[in-house]
């Protein structure tokens, strides 16, 4: 079992590190966390869990306003530019200890993390101090960059600070700038649902403190007339391979429903099963979508993940 938040916050008090803690709700998003830290300046943070095709690991983290772009990463470590992708978020809990949203280089703590590769803005060290998650993203604390080295000297690490905005050549005469900061180490996991590379923005990011989405399900009566156009939403969510408008998650719900619940209500059963009609047809609604129901929702939580990293980047200072 990894560290707590609470003996994670008691480890930095024997280091006589100082930091203050900021209690509130869980949050996933950016501009969500900034409502109860923003307002207290020091640098907000976004943090992105990634793997190589060798079952390698790395977690990127970075000021919230830092644009990381993972091809150019992935060249600057000598993957490639399509060496990196998405870690499955189901990985979050088997490697790092945390859940969805707790995303944060404290979580290198835990043993089950030791060959995870951490990669740190350089632009921490412009801040007086920066927001992280203390393994839980109902807190937030606020550390200076040199304590949070040595927090990670502590345990072992030697902090890498990279600046993820630059973009050195690299070529047969010119070797990747970040090689060295490949881990030695593979971290073997059963197969999952990988996210691709391909289909993200070039500065994508998965945040710590990440930024909220407003989200409002538009409950859609099924009708014939309404076939075509709900039909078309439903394909375009399955080519995309994901979920990222919560109406077309909804959308695939309800049409798997509709389309189910339309084949068990025939004459002939109705005929048959008479007054026991809607137990039966409930059972084999609930054994007929189960499987579906579970597929779709893995898709919209790992489609959830890679978004609120996305929003880091897409989110603007307030300007006062």
């Amino acid at each position: 079992m990894g560290f707590s938040k609470e003996q994670l916050l008691a480890r930095l008090k024997e280091l006589l590190i100082n930091f203050s803690q900021y209690e509130h709700p869980a949050i996933l998003t950016v501009e969500e966390g900034e409502k109860y830290v923003g307002h207290l300046g020091g640098g907000v943070s976004k943090n992105l869990f990634l793997k190589d095709k060798k079952q390698r690991f790395y977690l990127v983290s970075a000021l919230k306003d830092t644009k990381v772009d993972i091809k150019v990463l992935s060249q600057r470590l000598g993957l490639g530019k399509g060496g990196l992708r998405m870690v499955p978020s189901e990985a979050l809990g088997e490697i790092l200890q945390v859940s969805l949203g707790c995303v944060t280089p404290f979580a290198v703590v835990n043993e089950s993390a030791r060959d995870v590769s951490l990669l740190l803005d350089q632009g921490f060290k412009t801040q007086e101090f920066c927001f992280f998650h203390p393994l839980s993203n109902d807190m937030t604390i606020s550390i200076n960059s040199n304590d949070l080295d040595k927090f990670l000297k502590s345990i072992g690490r030697d902090p890498s600070y990279v600046d993820f905005e630059a973009n050195p050549p690299v070529g047969k005469d010119q070797p990747p700038d970040l090689a060295a900061l490949v881990p030695s180490g593979t971290i073997n996991l059963p197969d999952q649902p990988e996210k691709q590379p391909s289909s993200q923005p070039t500065e994508g990011n998965h945040v710590s403190v990440d930024e909220p989405k407003i989200i409002s399900a538009k409950v859609v009566k099924s009708c014939v007339s309404g076939k075509n156009t709900k039909e078309k939403a439903v394909n375009k969510a399955h080519s995309s391979g994901n979920f990222a408008d919560v109406e077309l998650f909804v959308e695939e719900i309800l049409h798997k429903t509709s389309r189910l619940l339309l084949s068990e209500i025939k004459e002939d059963t109705i005929t048959q099963h008479g007054e026991n009609l809607g137990t039966v047809v409930s059972d084999n609604l609930r054994k007929g979508l189960s499987s579906d129901l579970e597929n779709l929702t893995m898709i919209f939580k790992n489609t959830a993940y890679t978004e609120g990293f996305h929003a880091g980047s897409r989110h603007q200072p307030r300007r006062f």
